[in-house]
Order: C-alpha cells, then sequence, then structure tokens
C-alpha cells in the first residue's frame, strides 16, 4: 500500500496519478476530507495531529508520502510542522513503513547563492524556522538508522489544475479574470519555478527507487531559467499579444501588507524576489538522466490551456 498523508493538494493529486499509472494500484489518500483520484484509490479521513489517526492512516503502507499543507501563517509554521513531523515519525517508526518528504526551500539563506542539497538551513523568518526545525529532526532520524527515509525539495511551483503559487495566483489567475498580471519586487532577476506535475512524477520515481533513501533531493527543474520579464514574454509571444504587467515595489507591497493578509504573510520571502533565485537539481538529473523536465515554454502552453486563457 502507498499512502498518500495530505492527498487534497496538486502535488499529492498528481501523485496519486503517477504511482496508479506505473508504480502500484494500491493506493490510500489521507486528509481531512479526501477526495478519490480513481475510482479504485482508498480514501481515509484523518486528522494528523492526533496520533490515533496517524496510526489507522498507516495501517498496511509500505511507502507513506509526507505531503501536507498547513495554513499558510508564520505562528502555525513555526508551532506545527516540527509537531506534525513527530507524529508521522513515530506513525512510520510502529507500521515500519518508508517516508518520502515533500519540502521545499523556506529553510535555505535569502541570498542569490547556488541552492544544492548541502545548502545551510539558515533561514531567519518564521516559516524557514519551522521547515528547518521538521527537516533536522527527520534527518537526525535518518542519521540514527530508525526510519527508511528521504527528503524531496522544491522551489516555488507554477503548474496546471489546482497549483497554488504566486506565479499562477499573480500571473495565470489574473489573466484568466481578464486582469494585469503582477509580479513582485524585480522583473529582472532569473526565478526557478518546478512545474507541479514535474514535482510529483520526480517524487514517485525517487520513492520507488531503494538507493535513493538516507538522502535529500533537490527535484528537477528547467535549466534554462526566465526572469518574470521573459516569463511574460512567452506567454505574450504563446497569446499572440502583448501582456502588460505591473511590478509591485517595495513601497506598495508594505503598503498591502498592512491590509491583505497572504502579502503579509509572504514578506519573509520578498528578498529572494529581488534577487537572482537559483536552484541547482543536478543530483537528480545525474542520477535519473531519462526523466524529461518540462520547459518553462511547455508549462506555460499547459497552463494556458487549462485555465482557457486565449
Amino acid at each position: 500500500m502507498h499512502t498518500i498523508l495530505g492527498a487534497n493538494g496538486i502535488i499529492g493529486e498528481e501523485l496519486a496519478k503517477e504511482l496508479r499509472a506505473n508504480y502500484t494500484d494500491k493506493i490510500k489518500l489521507v486528509g481531512r476530507n479526501p477526495q478519490k483520484v480513481h475510482p479504485d484509490d482508498m480514501v481515509c479521513k484523518a486528522d494528523l495531529f492526533h496520533i490515533e489517526d496517524v496510526h489507522r492512516a498507516l495501517e498496511n503502507t509500505e511507502i507513506a508520502y509526507m505531503t501536507i499543507g498547513l495554513p499558510y501563517t508564520s505562528e502555525v509554521w513555526l508551532r506545527d510542522w516540527v509537531r506534525i513531523m513527530e507524529l508521522i515519525i513515530e506513525g512510520c517508526k510502529k507500521q515500519n513503513c518508508k517516508l518520502v518528504y515533500f519540502d521545499n526551500t523556506y529553510m535555505y539563506p535569502q541570498d542569490a547563492a547556488l541552492q544544492k542539497e548541502d545548502t545551510p538551513m539558515h533561514s531567519s523568518g518564521k516559516k524557514g524556522r519551522g521547515k528547518k526545525l521538521a527537516a533536522e529532526l527527520l534527518l537526525k532520524t535518518i542519521a540514527k538508522k530508525e526510519l527508511e527515509a528521504l527528503i524531496c525539495r522544491a522551489p516555488e511551483f507554477y503548474g496546471p489544475g489546482k497549483t497554488k503559487g504566486f506565479t499562477n495566483t499573480l500571473v495565470f489567475e489574473a489573466l484568466k479574470k481578464g486582469k494585469k498580471p503582477k509580479v513582485f519586487l524585480n522583473d529582472r532577476v532569473v526565478r526557478t519555478l518546478i512545474y507541479t506535475p514535474d514535482a510529483s512524477r520526480a517524487m514517485a520515481l525517487l520513492a520507488n527507487t531503494p538507493d535513493a533513501y538516507a538522502q535529500t533531493w533537490h527535484l528537477p527543474c528547467d535549466d534554462n531559467r526566465l526572469t518574470y520579464k521573459q516569463f511574460m514574454a512567452e506567454i505574450s509571444s504563446q497569446l499572440g499579444r502583448k501582456v502588460k504587467y505591473t511590478v509591485l515595489n517595495s513601497i506598495t507591497l508594505r503598503i498591502l501588507a498592512l491590509v491583505h493578509p497572504m502579502i503579509k504573510e509572504t514578506k519573509e520571502l520578498f528578498p529572494r524576489y529581488q534577487i537572482d533565485n537559483i536552484f541547482d537539481s543536478s543530483k537528480f538529473k545525474a542520477r535519473f538522466p531519462d526523466f524529461e523536465v518540462t520547459t518553462y515554454a511547455e508549462g506555460i502552453r499547459e497552463i494556458l490551456r487549462d485555465y482557457g486563457i486565449k
């Protein structure tokens, strides 16, 4: 049994599709209100902050995938990421199942240095510190050989379907509504984005590769990174019309943060939008050279089609 903990988001949904297509027909989807992706999926309603629910969710599990999302507030992330990691580690130990943890890059320093698997976790923000504590707990558990596990790490999302991320929200959802897209702070620095179906495919591949365990992996992204200026130019080219957009400067963002909760909760990430963001996935690409990474042009084309933007 392959069990997806936190199966309602885009990563869990795409992961379920990939697992059924290539690895197993025994899939359990776990969440507060889990929905089947395939008619044959098992569903398990659970509150993963209760250890009894964790144990019940992991019954008969061979591999558990942790794709949980928490409310996007700093205090919750600082308090609850390590708490839920403790419970899931305990559950996996009892069940004697493997754990595959889907992580992000919030714990990395807010600078332009190349981000690799061994980049020090030195974030000063509360969200970054929360993710750091959770990752460190799992790494210690792995080092003690108490659990067979691995960490999959991804940068900012973009993608079709239910993908949530600043690029989807500020660019594609705005276009879908006939509004002018917006970008944060600087449209002339390069960004590394990961196409969400690629992230789930790569996660499934790592989970089903025995020698990938006891390691951290950066999930694969297109190395031909774009600035937001180039990203918007590609959208314009594909739509056959000039797409105008607004760059939100620091003064505007400070004002918006006073009245917009999501902008306020994003403040600790703003330094990253003023500098190049270089997330390196060469380790994965060297180990899996046949994995086909979606290019930015291909990803943009698919999102425009999925959103019905013309």
